[in-house]
């Protein structure tokens, strides 16, 4: 049985209407609707908040911003380099010798 198949007459509609009537009452059926109504307006509020969170905007900056730390890493690194090889050639070492020994860490 298909729940399509309960609303297909329209007795069976008054059936289910007046069923739900007699197990509400009338004086709680307006207070239900109401509270239903806020319900489905919070609910909406809340996808649509949800959908625009979901909206991609300008990466540009936070990729800018993600990338500069590891950049200013890179560069201690190459400074880090530079001093080695210099100390190296000070010290009679190749360049290539002083890369060699180099360990990252």
């Amino acid at each position: 049985m298909n729940i399509g198949d309960l609303f297909d007459s329209p007795w069976k509609v008054l059936i289910v209407a007046v069923v739900v009537l007699v197990l509400f009452g009338s004086k709680k059926l307006p207070v239900a609707a109401r509270s239903l109504g806020r319900s489905m307006r919070i609910l909406k509020a809340e996808v649509s908040k949800i959908h625009d969170d979901d909206e991609p905007e300008d990466d540009a900056p936070a990729q800018a911003l993600t990338t500069a730390p590891h950049q200013q890493r890179i560069d201690q690194l190459q400074q880090q380099v530079r001093d080695l090889q210099q100390q190296a050639a000070g010290n009679g070492a190749s360049a290539a010798d002083a890369q060699r020994t180099q360990q990252p860490s």
